[in-house]
C-alpha cells in the first residue's frame, strides 16, 4: 500500500499564553498543502517485526525515533497485525514549520488500518496519534481546522483556497522551536483567526499575523527578506509557517520567481 503524507501550513499563529506546565497555548489554523512524501507499507514475509529504508531527503538518526516507527510501535502496542516492511521517500523538508514528521506517523496509522482492516474508528485513530504529537490528530481528517491549547485542540472550519497559488520557500536554516518561543511575549487575540480568515484573502496581510516572525527574522533576516521577496512577486499573503524556516506565499496567478531562490528548497502549485 502507498500512501501520500502531505504537509500543512499555519494561517496565522497568535501565542496567547504561558501555561503553568511550560507550554504555551496558541491559536492557528491548519491548511493542508499539496508537498507530499511517499509511505509504502507491505506485509513483510522476510522479518519478524519491521523493516524500513528510506530515500530523498535524508532521514538521519535511529529508526526507533523515528516517527512513523513510534507510530508502528503504538499501533501494534494495541491491535495484531503482521511485521512489516516500510519504505519512505521523504520530499517534505525538515524543520520548516510543515509538520511533515507528523503527517508521516499519521498516515502511517491510517495505512496499518486499512491494510490490515483493523476498523479502527477515525476517533480513535485520532487519540492514538495525539499519542505521538500535538499536531499528529489533524494529519487524521486531513481538512482545514482552528487549533488552540498546544495546538491540539481541533475545530472544523469551513475555508477553501482552492484555485490559489502557492509558493513555498525554505532555506537552508535551521530555527529552534524553544529559541523561536523564548523571543515571544504571549498575548490574548482581539479578534479571533476563525473571523479574520472570513475576509477576503488580499486583506489578510493587515490583520493575519504570525507572532514568531519577530523575534525568527531578527536573528535569521534571511528569512525575513524571503518574506519581502515573496510580496515582490505580487503574493495576496505571505507568511513564515509555524516557527520557521519556510515561507509561503498566497497568489491568484502562478508567480514567476525565474532565478530567484538559488540552493533553498521551492515549492509551487495550485492549492486543493
Amino acid at each position: 500500500m502507498t500512501v501520500y503524507p502531505n504537509a500543512k501550513i499555519n494561517l496565522g499563529l497568535n501565542v496567547v499564553e504561558r501555561r503553568s506546565d511550560g507550554y504555551h497555548n496558541i491559536e492557528t489554523i491548519f491548511y493542508p498543502i499539496g508537498i507530499q512524501d511517499v509511505l509504502q507499507v507491505e506485509p513483510s514475509g522476510m522479518c519478524s517485526d519491521y523493516s524500513f529504508s528510506s530515500s530523498g531527503i535524508p532521514v538521519g538518526g535511529d529508526p526507533e525515533n523515528n516517527l512513523i516507527i513510534r507510530a508502528f510501535r503504538l499501533l501494534r502496542s494495541h491491535y495484531q497485525f503482521p511485521p512489516v516492511d516500510i519504505t519512505l521517500h521523504k520530499q517534505i523538508p525538515f524543520g520548516a514549520g510543515l509538520g511533515g514528521g507528523s503527517s508521516d506517523a499519521a498516515f502511517m496509522l491510517k495505512a496499518l488500518n486499512e491494510l490490515f482492516e483493523l476498523k479502527i474508528p477515525t476517533r480513535k485513530l485520532e487519540q492514538l496519534a495525539a499519542g505521538l504529537g500535538a499536531d499528529c490528530p489533524f494529519f487524521i481528517r486531513n481538512e482545514p481546522v482552528y487549533a488552540t491549547g498546544i495546538g491540539n485542540v481541533f475545530t472544523p472550519i469551513d475555508l477553501s483556497l482552492r484555485d490559489y497559488w502557492l509558493l513555498l520557500v525554505k532555506p537552508d536554516i535551521h530555527v529552534s522551536t524553544a529559541e523561536a518561543y523564548a523571543g515571544i511575549t504571549p498575548t490574548q487575540s482581539e479578534i479571533s483567526l476563525t473571523e479574520l480568515i472570513k475576509l477576503p484573502v488580499e486583506t489578510w496581510k493587515n490583520c493575519i499575523k504570525n507572532d514568531f516572525e519577530k523575534s525568527v527574522f531578527e536573528k535569521q533576516p534571511e528569512i525575513g527578506k524571503l518574506k519581502n521577496q515573496i510580496y515582490d512577486l505580487g503574493a495576496l499573503y505571505a507568511s513564515m509557517s509555524g516557527s520557521g524556516s519556510s515561507v509561503y506565499g498566497i497568489f491568484d496567478e502562478k508567480p514567476d520567481f525565474t532565478g530567484l531562490f538559488d540552493g533553498f528548497f521551492v515549492a509551487c502549485g495550485l492549492m486543493d
